[in-house]
């Protein structure tokens, strides 16, 4: 069993601190929150468990392999940072870090000291996301040529973050991890409407090398729940749905196709409209499945498969992303955005 702490144990850390509290791979040993009420609430269900007032005093008394991180954004570099160069394993929440420097700094000192560092892309370890790669990488979809992510709700607004921070690196890592190959640009456009300077709604347009595209719709001022993507290939297309309690993946057999020695006007292309397959998806929760593979790697010592450097790719996009929304929607390569976040 891996002796973890939990660093950040409100909010979203709550769900750690049940996800890894029910492992049989994990011994949950300590916590820290700054807001004692919320330390106490844990203590009341799990007596056994050490609590701190700060993340650096955990990590300085307590004795723990591993660390979670599930704080404000701001504060991920530096305990991320305080965590390896205590030795000890590190899963810190998205975004890894508020610009690429400083993810690329925890990626390399992580490299450097044979820790591993994962970043909770929750959705890499969807079991509906897993089947889109296994499609993808059977080429069951043909090839694949475009995609488009909606990812909007009413609420929850936050005051230091914009919705592009906020909820964009779920399917940019999601989209990284399908599409591969390199970005060549990131173009993006929103708006302020409720908090200035902060905007509210954004899509973003990204251009992949190899002639791949994809839309990424972001809001929280919308009057939908939505949580879907798209990808349409040359053979099939399919659409994952997070909001459809059982039947969360369609793949659709359509298409269009080239037809050989064509006469006639509007003869060359053919529409092809078969089966829907709904195939049946294991319902397992990502975050369960996301900390079974952090301690998994932390025992074989094996690379996550959001691991450091796919924490810096997102943060890439991310900031060329928020350069271009300060350019007017000019397009931004990964790399070459010259800010440091919102």
């Amino acid at each position: 069993m891996t002796r973890v702490g939990i660093i950040g144990a409100g909010a979203w850390g709550r769900n750690h601190v049940r996800t890894f509290a029910a492992l049989e791979e994990a011994n949950l040993v300590a916590l820290a929150d700054s807001r004692p009420d919320v330390l106490a609430t844990h203590r009341r269900t799990l007596p056994g468990v050490a609590g701190y007032a700060d993340g650096y005093e955990l990590l300085a008394q307590a004795d723990v392999e591993a660390v979670v991180i599930a704080t404000p954004a701001p504060t991920h570099h530096a305990l991320a940072r305080a965590a390896l160069e205590s030795g000890r394993h590190v899963l810190v929440e998205k975004p890894l870090a508020l610009s690429s420097a400083d993810a690329e700094d925890l990626a390399r000192l992580a490299d450097e000291k044979g820790l591993v560092l994962m970043v909770g892309h929750l959705l890499l370890y969807h079991a509906a996301v897993e089947y889109l790669k296994r499609l993808i990488d059977r080429g069951e979809l043909g090839d694949l040529l475009y995609g488009y992510c909606q990812r909007l709700n009413l609420g929850v607004v936050r005051p230091d973050e914009n919705a592009l921070w906020s909820l964009a690196p779920h399917d940019f890592s999601v989209l990284a991890w399908l599409m591969g190959e390199e970005i060549a640009d990131v173009s993006a456009r929103g708006a302020d409407y409720l908090q200035p300077g902060i905007e509210d709604v954004v899509f973003a347009d990204l251009r992949w090398r190899n002639g791949r595209i994809a839309h990424v719709h972001v809001s929280w001022l919308d009057p939908h729940k939505i949580r879907r993507i798209t990808l349409v290939g040359s053979r099939k297309m399919v659409v994952f749905d997070d909001m459809e309690a059982q039947e969360k993946i369609r793949v659709y057999d359509k298409g269009a196709e080239r037809v050989p020695d064509a006469v006639g006007w509007g003869e060359h292309l053919a529409v092809r409209s078969g089966d829907i397959l709904i195939p049946k998806v294991p319902p397992v929760e990502p975050l369960r499945n996301e900390a079974r593979h952090f301690l998994a790697c932390v025992r074989e010592g094996t690379r996550p498969r959001s691991d450091g450097w796919n924490g810096v790719a997102v943060v890439r996009m991310l900031e060329a992303a928020q350069a271009s929304l300060a350019a007017g929607g000019r397009p931004v390569p990964p790399g070459g955005a010259g800010e440091d976040g919102p």
